[in-house]
């Protein structure tokens, strides 16, 4: 049995893009997925679109992580379908105000921003990760992006990239208070990936995205916690 066959991951907007092809791979490795995301006809599509034999471990939940009432109902519902969950990916995120400057950008689009973005990580991990940690395993990974590293940080995309350097402090901090108790939490850099936010000339394709998400996911006891992720190497925060 491989080091995560058989556990259960939840993977947020889980209905197309990375969210998607984390759920593929994360399948391919033996573990149970749930797939959530707020649109409960794309949830349908996107399960439909997996492998037989994958579809028959593979469930989805509706589920809106600007609302805290749409998860709490989701773990409720997850708790009934299959217990607790041993691996969360916080992957739902928006793109808004790409091309506007930072002082251009409106308040309500940083306030939408930071709720899907920031909050919506925050509010995930408050419902999942207490029960890994009751449990002594627990996997969180954070998509986050490059856009977000403060290292090489531009004025590109600035409320994108400032709710992306917020989730890579939530990811220091959550591994701390959590490392003793077993659950290993991460962010990473899937890079520029060909998925409706990315565009079609991006250079990475989903599967190369994927991949460093799926391995944080699945590292076995002992594996690093607390750092940012780029092609399975460690970066600059």
């Amino acid at each position: 049995m491989g080091i995560a066959e058989g556990r259960v991951a939840l993977v947020t907007g889980a209905n197309r893009g990375l969210g998607f092809e984390t759920t593929r791979q994360l399948l391919a490795k033996g573990l149970r997925v749930v797939l959530a995301a707020r649109d409960e006809g794309a949830l349908e599509r996107a399960h439909r679109r997996l492998a037989d034999p994958d579809r028959l471990r593979a469930m989805t939940v509706q589920m809106d992580v600007t609302s805290v009432e749409s998860i709490t109902a989701a773990l409720r519902r997850v708790t009934d379908l299959v217990g607790s969950v041993d691996v969360l990916v916080n992957n739902a995120a928006v793109l808004l105000a790409e091309n506007d400057d930072v002082l251009s950008i409106s308040a309500e689009a940083y306030r939408r921003t930071f709720e899907t973005n920031v909050l919506g990580v925050i509010e995930a991990s408050r419902a999942f990760v207490p029960a890994m940690a009751r449990a002594g395993y627990g996997r969180v990974v954070n998509v986050s992006s490059g856009a977000g590293q403060l290292a090489t940080m531009s004025s590109y995309a600035p409320a994108y990239s400032i709710s992306k350097t917020a989730v890579n402090a939530f990811t220091r901090i959550l591994a701390d208070t959590y490392r003793a108790q077993g659950v290993l939490v991460n962010a990473v850099d899937p890079g520029w990936v060909r998925t409706d936010m990315g565009g079609p000339s991006a250079p990475r394709s989903p599967q190369q995205g994927a991949d460093t998400i799926v391995w944080l996911a699945t590292l076995p006891d002992g594996g690093p916690s607390g750092g940012f992720f780029r092609e399975r190497r460690a970066i600059d925060w």
